[in-house]
């Protein structure tokens, strides 16, 4: 059965898409850039500081699944510029300590100017 996530703890979609979708206990979640969950607003000037909102969305999401990044089976991370690629995983090794999969990629522009964003596949419970 399909499940769709929605939490106010996470910013909202800014497109036509949903925070996630929950299927036979994966949790697919959408990419997260460094927006506030509560202004919309881009968070930090510098890769290191976008990344840590990256991360406290990331853990809005996976909180709204009772899960946590040990839980996390997937990333695709990408950067503005891949001279951001070691400030960045200073950040993302903080968080993701058990190691999922990872892709990570430079690509040429991301939404609002960001410099940094992260899209994440889970496992959780089934409600």
């Amino acid at each position: 059965m399909l499940k769709y996530v929605d939490t106010k703890k996470a910013p909202a979609a800014i497109g036509p898409y949903s925070q996630g979708i929950v299927l036979n206990g994966i949790a697919f979640f959408s990419g997260q850039i460094p927006l506030s969950p509560e202004t919309g607003e881009v968070v930090g000037s510098t890769v290191e500081e976008q990344a840590e909102q990256v991360m406290k969305n990331i853990q809005a999401l996976l909180d709204s699944q009772a899960a946590s990044f040990t839980d996390v089976v997937k990333t695709t991370c990408f950067l503005a510029d891949m001279k951001d690629f070691a400030a960045f995983n200073e950040v993302y090794a903080k968080y993701f300590t058990g190691k999922p999969a990872r892709s990570c990629v430079a690509v040429k522009e991301l939404p609002k100017g960001v410099l940094c964003e992260v899209e994440t596949i889970a496992a959780v419970k089934e409600a």
